[in-house]
């Protein structure tokens, strides 16, 4: 996201604040838009979120299996109950980000599992 103040980069539909109550939006392509605050309860499979702010966006009961979010703002939003399968995160700020009472099956991080940096922490932990 460009820090110049002059230059407004969500340049698409004004979308904050919109509600997207079962919505059926597979393969729904995001693209410099304002989606602060936004109501996601929908199947979002395969979404594409590019330029994109979803800035205290709330994603709820939603299917972002194998979704895209390139160089967006996620800070403050919340995902609940959802299929994040296939997600890729790259080059991402993850800061004071927290994930709970989540399947961890096959989820690396930098290439290892994440299910056996739990079992190496809880073991130095002991």
């Amino acid at each position: 996201m460009s820090d110049d103040e002059n230059v407004e980069p969500f340049d698409g539909e004004p979308l904050q604040g919109v509600i997207y109550h079962r919505a059926e939006m597979t393969g729904a392509n995001f693209d410099g838009v304002n989606l602060a605050d936004a109501r996601f309860h929908a199947v979002l499979t395969r979404a594409a979120f590019v330029n994109s702010n979803l800035g205290e966006a709330v994603f709820d009961d939603v299917n972002l299996a194998k979704a895209r979010f390139d160089n967006v703002n996620l800070a403050g939003a919340t995902i609940t109950d959802a299929n994040l399968s296939g997600v890729v995160i790259d080059g991402a700020t993850l800061a004071k980000a927290e994930i709970r009472n989540a399947d961890l099956t096959g989820m690396r991080i930098d290439g290892i599992l994440v299910t056996d940096m739990i079992k190496a922490y809880r073991r130095s932990q002991g």
